[in-house]
């Protein structure tokens, strides 16, 4: 964000790129020399918050306040960006449409899905970019604080009620759902 926001961008379309240029360097790493995806997170988080910074305290003149991407606000999100989210929310939801069966078989046996044909490098990169693609939508709305806790906690709290991925991803959307407007309602 404080790179695009130094060369005169959109912030977000600068997060954008970032986290999707992040994500698939997650993933090569991780399938090249088996690291752990927290530890390149970590790693790449700290360094990316530097270069931000970096960018931002060189941007000459007003700097805008960057704070609300922090903590999000969800009742000033343009509605340009409204639409832009809703379109990226249909492109996830039709690429998780049509590769369910391949992303199920590849989160339970991933050795048994390459003897099968599921091309698992280039399915898990793109779930990683839809990852990435997901906390930057989020990142308006709720801010990069809340992120995280918003992506693991409905999932972490399905799983412990249904047996099923499909039904634990449709319950994880609902109790998204739910503390989002909960929020809004407090």
């Amino acid at each position: 964000m404080g790179a695009a926001y130094f060369f005169g961008l959109n912030p977000v379309t600068g997060a954008l790129a970032a986290a999707i240029l992040a994500a698939l360097l997650i993933g090569w790493i991780s399938l090249r020399w088996h690291q752990h995806e927290d530890t390149l997170i970590g790693a790449l988080w700290a360094v990316g918050m530097a270069v931000g910074i970096i960018f931002i305290s060189r941007t000459p003149g007003y700097t805008a306040d960057l704070m609300s991407y922090l903590f999000g606000n969800i009742l000033m999100v343009p509605r340009a960006d409204l639409f832009f989210m809703a379109a990226m929310d249909a492109v996830i939801l039709l690429i998780v449409a049509l590769f369910y069966k391949q992303f199920l078989a590849i989160a339970f046996d991933e050795e048994y899905s390459r003897l099968q044909g599921v091309p698992v490098d280039a399915l898990y990169l793109l779930l990683l970019c839809m990852v990435a693609v997901t906390v930057v939508l989020l990142i308006q709305v709720v801010g990069l604080i809340l992120v995280i806790a918003l992506l693991v906690l409905p999932a972490a709290i399905a799983s412990q009620y249904v047996g099923s991925l499909g039904r634990m991803m449709v319950l994880a959307t609902l109790l998204g759902i739910l503390f989002t407007s909960g929020g809004m309602a407090l």
